[in-house]
């Protein structure tokens, strides 16, 4: 587990192969992202309904809509904070460290959550836990990526495997949270997340001295002489948050369109840095090129698949058929299907990409499939529009094209994002992958917005068709962007 530069060697022994044929420190990060998204997954599959509920069964009386833009604009918020998080790691304290002090402010956010009452309970949880989850999330990511040589052809198979454990805690956390929602209450649901995360934060904390020294490296320390600069820098920019909140330029009505143009804002800026960086050379900068497609893909594709804790999550409530032999089922555990189905087949992609080896389609193909596959989840609410409960099977059948397509992009993404990473921007690349997520994730929750119960059609068939589109187009221009790749797949 290392911040080690794509083209030194991994962190591990190169023989390495005593977690089922991979190094064994991923298991060690396998353990604490399941934790983590078991109380990430599980705090989210309560988040809207606690938002929008009535006062009379526990809810903040947020109106519908609002609050599905704001669950949109906090998730596009985790992943925005990647950004700070990966330059922590690249420039400050190395990737394991900032691994470490995100998990503590998971924990606190999951706490407040449970044990602060109202809209300030609300605020604090929320902000601690999406600073620290996007902290945890790129290092953990990068972390994975330096245990496998550039041509290491177990790198996709790995990043799978990885994936596993994420929804492992995905499919336990909304379980927990929403039984514990329905029987106990909203705060014994967020009460349980906490819990999870101190699990996994103990476990790592156990094993974490036997780390190696590679861990704590800083990829690209930043000089002592420029560290007060980035000192006002940080301030100013906390200061100028501070002024927009409190004169309400931004606001719960317009935070998802704000933290929206923030995350383009922010891409824009990666990349012009990194093509002016001097530490970039001119095969690193084609890959580079090679990325914006990929992260355009990317960002569509979230945009539909993160509808999951927005527009499916309301439908579920609402027009889903949870009725189970006389039993109604939680609405939060439609959540855990996805996971279901991702732990299953995570591991036969895994075996799949491994096998074919050179033969596996290139990066950009894979992100096509995926985006396709995307857009026909949604064509496939069609049948289903109209008056009338939706029988319970349907829903895991669009989940199941929902995992079909994550599979195809999710962990291809990350791992590409590492092999196409320049030496000098490692963790922040991934952190730039994630901007990608974080405005996916916030037009989530807008478009949510624009979906209407009495005319479904217009929003299956304009989302999907889209998707589709755009897929088709992608997958027209692979060629070209394989050709920028230099040499990666």
């Amino acid at each position: 587990m290392s911040t080690t530069h794509l083209s030194d060697p991994p962190a591990t022994k190169p023989g390495d192969t005593s977690f089922f044929g991979h190094p064994k420190m991923l298991a060690s990060l396998f353990s604490v992202e399941m934790w983590e998204r078991f109380s990430f997954y599980g705090m989210q599959g309560i988040l809207l309904y606690y938002m929008y509920f009535s006062a009379t069964k526990g809810g903040l009386e947020i109106e519908q809509g609002l609050a599905a833009s704001l669950v949109g604009a906090y998730g596009g918020g985790v992943y925005l904070s990647t950004i700070l998080g990966a330059w922590l790691a690249d420039r400050l304290l190395g990737s394991e460290r900032v691994l470490f002090g995100s998990a503590i402010l998971i924990m606190a956010g999951h706490i407040a959550l449970a044990l602060v009452p109202g809209v300030p309970g609300l605020i604090a949880g929320l902000v601690l836990v999406g600073v620290g989850s996007g902290g945890l999330k790129a290092n953990a990511t990068a972390l994975v990526g330096s245990l496998y040589g550039e041509k290491d052809e177990r790198r996709d198979a790995g990043f799978s495997i990885f994936y596993m454990g994420i929804n492992v805690g995905g499919l336990m956390g909304p379980l927990v949270t929403g039984w514990l929602q329905e029987s106990q209450g909203f705060h014994w649901g967020f009460g349980a997340a906490a819990v999870g995360m101190a699990l996994g934060l103990v476990i790592y904390t156990l094993g974490r001295r036997k780390l190696p020294v590679e861990t704590l490296h800083v990829p690209n320390p930043l000089p002592a002489t420029e560290r007060k600069k980035y000192g006002f820098i940080f301030a100013g920019v906390a200061a100028v948050i501070a002024l927009l909140l409190a004169t309400g330029t931004v606001n719960a009505g317009n935070l998802a369109m704000a933290m929206a143009y923030t995350a383009i804002g922010a891409s824009v800026l990666y990349f012009v840095l990194i093509f002016r960086s001097k530490k970039v050379n001119a095969t690193e900068r084609g890959r580079v090129t090679a990325f914006i497609p990929l992260y355009l893909a990317s960002a569509a594709f979230w945009a539909l698949f993160q509808q999951q804790f927005t527009f499916i999550a309301v439908y579920s409530e609402e027009k889903l058929d949870r009725n189970l032999f006389g039993w109604e089922m939680p609405a939060a555990w439609v959540q855990s299907i996805n996971p279901v189905f991702i732990i299953i087949f995570a591991g036969v992609m895994a075996a799949l990409w491994t096998r074919l080896g050179r033969k596996q389609p290139g990066s950009a193909l894979k992100f096509s499939i995926g985006l396709f596959v995307m857009g026909l989840a949604f064509l496939a609410f069609i049948p289903l529009a109209g008056e009338g409960k939706t029988p319970l099977l349907a829903i895991v059948g669009i989940l199941f094209l929902f995992t079909l397509a994550e599979l195809f992009l999710s962990p291809i993404g990350l791992s590409v994002t590492t092999k196409l990473a320049p030496k000098a921007f490692h963790t922040q690349m991934v952190a730039l992958f994630f901007l990608s997520v974080s405005l996916g994730t916030t037009l989530a929750g807008i478009l949510a917005g624009l979906y209407n119960p009495a005319d479904e059609l217009p929003y299956f068939i304009g989302i999907g068709g889209t998707a589709m589109f755009l897929a088709a187009g992608l997958a027209a221009a692979s060629p070209a962007i394989s050709k920028r790749m230099g040499g990666v797949r």
